[in-house]
């Protein structure tokens, strides 16, 4: 089972004010090959797994970020850590239909 859940909302530095989507699409590509649980939000992704396998997931997209052309990287991180255990339907169950 998953010790952590972290969301991420990551802000590339666009060359010459050009749309972050192409780049957040990257980033989110990087999750997905992953192999990680995630759910992709309006202004965030969460993961659900192993803390240390995030953070690096994490620095796998700042890094993809700069790959494509970025200057900088903002990202903005949420962690909840659990060693007992966490799923993201834990905390989000009672709101499904």
């Amino acid at each position: 089972m998953a010790n952590a859940l972290v969301s991420i909302q990551i802000i590339p530095k666009t060359k010459d004010g050009e749309s972050v989507i192409p780049y957040v699409d990257e980033a989110i590509s990087v999750i997905q090959q992953s192999g990680v649980k995630f759910e992709v939000h309006p202004l965030e992704t969460t993961m659900e797994g192993d803390l240390e396998h995030l953070l690096k997931i994490i620095a796998d997209m700042n890094r993809k970020m700069i790959e494509k052309g970025s200057s900088n990287v903002i990202s903005q991180v949420k962690i909840l850590y659990q060693p007992d255990g966490i799923e993201m339907s834990d905390l989000t169950e009672k709101y499904r239909p």
